[in-house]
């Protein structure tokens, strides 16, 4: 049996695996190491897996993420994020759908402290949907509206998938923090608008909060303030050089402890379920980029990429016909697995083709993960619908599913402009750095 053929198996076993309900991590473990038995030989297998994960569980730049993870968990325990959303509302509660836009834009604060979309969503739909409800807002909408906003965690820095793929494809992490920034708050800026143009034509889907004054406005800024000093400390120290991404988390973490400590808002038993939490979601992270590293290395042993990136550059189409297919195996992809585990099985894949095109990597990686991201909230899988029915098991999952597909048109035009304006990813870091 030729490699080709042993790594297509390859991958219909590790798909089977995780179909039958193997974590992602552990199925790509299993299918690298017999398929590098198969190439190879068992010897060489059980040495490829014990280096591997002797150099991912014992490497410095993977600390940076249990440390941005644990930065959000204090965040949250610290009343950040309850801050934010109140400081949101006074700005754009008066607008149609207020409460919907705060959500959103309270979801795009909180994922620059944050890093992760199921959290983002389970942490703005805990305080978001109460409110929601209590004004009488269409369910549909207000589910939506946190299931989109929990997507932002995803794209805007420091999101822990772009710091995945950052190790898994050596590229410059502050330059994909970066290059997603504008993106992210492109997607924002049209999650609004839908929200607003949808609230216009029926006022009864969101209707408007009590006005506030100047005053009032200014005054709430006080609640933005620690989630921009956050912010500004992380990514700020990056672009200026003081720290490294570790050293960044480390900084980010510790910024957000004393927030909770001055505020009196983190108390023990606070910190330890932080650190119990941070530990948890590490360990899966770690896990599996291991096993996306063995797996990627048993790919590249059988040459499935390489000969894949030479057959598509051979084909007589288009490289832009090509994308489009990859696009489309991403949208497909994202709605049946999770983003992160999804993006990390299938870049070892594409990510190879991608150069081959003559794709910048940072634009594909950025674009692909805002694609991916999409299948969050769509069927069958919808990570995030399924968080918010969790919040409110009242609300039936096919109107959730609904009310998040009022977001697809954003999403398609953020995917669009990025597509047409390749500047919208390139620009910031290329004036930067």
């Amino acid at each position: 049996m030729d490699s080709i053929t042993i790594a297509l198996l390859g991958l219909v076993g590790m798909f089977l695996l995780m179909v039958a309900g193997m974590p992602i991590g552990f199925a790509m473990l299993l299918a690298g190491a017999v398929g590098n038995a198969l190439i190879l030989s068992s010897g060489a297998a059980t040495h490829l897996l014990a280096t591997n994960l002797w150099d991912q569980f014992s490497s410095y730049g993977l600390s940076v993420v249990p440390l941005f993870v644990l930065m959000g968990q204090f965040a949250y325990r610290a009343g950040v994020t309850g801050r934010l959303y109140a400081a949101a509302y006074t700005w754009m509660g008066r607008l149609p759908g207020g409460l919907a836009c705060t959500t959103v834009m309270a979801s795009a604060g909180f994922s620059a402290i944050c890093g992760s979309n199921s959290a983002t969503t389970a942490t703005m739909g805990t305080i978001a949907m109460p409110e929601m409800r209590r004004r009488n807002y269409d369910p549909a909408l207000s589910a939506g509206a946190v299931a989109v906003g929990g997507t932002l965690g995803v794209v805007i820095p420091p999101s822990v998938v772009l710091i995945v793929i950052a190790v898994q494809t050596e590229q410059s992490l502050l330059r994909l923090f970066l290059a997603s920034l504008v993106p992210g708050l492109l997607m924002t800026a049209l999650f609004i608008a839908t929200i607003l143009f949808m609230c216009m034509r029926k006022p009864a889907l969101g209707p408007a909060g009590p006005a506030t004054s100047w005053r009032e406005k200014i005054g709430a800024l006080g609640g933005v303030v620690e989630t921009l000093l956050l912010f500004m400390l992380v990514i700020g120290g990056l672009y200026a050089g003081f720290f490294t991404p570790t050293e960044a988390g480390a900084a980010g973490a510790a910024g957000a402890l004393l927030i909770g400590l001055v505020r009196r808002q983190l108390n023990w038993a606070n910190i330890v379920l932080s650190v119990g939490e941070t530990l948890r979601i590490s360990a899966m992270v770690v896990l599996m980029i291991a096993g996306a590293v063995l797996f990627g290395r048993f790919l590249t042993v059988s040459r499935l990429p390489f000969e894949l990136a030479e057959w598509a550059a051979a084909l007589p189409v288009s490289p832009t016909l090509i994308l489009l297919v990859v696009v489309a195996i991403y949208l497909v992809g994202g709605a049946l697995m999770d983003a992160l585990g999804f993006l990390v099985v299938t870049t070892p894949i594409f990510f190879p083709l991608a150069l081959t095109l003559g794709y910048d990597p940072v634009w594909f990686t950025v674009l692909l993960t805002i694609v991916t991201t999409l299948g969050a909230i769509t069927p069958p899988v919808g990570v995030n619908v399924f968080i918010v029915h969790g919040i409110a098991p009242e609300i039936p999952v096919h109107r959730i599913f609904w009310g998040a597909g009022y977001f697809a048109a954003a999403y398609v035009l953020c995917i669009l402009g990025m597509w047409v304006f390749p500047g919208l990813v390139l620009w910031l870091p290329g004036l930067l750095l």
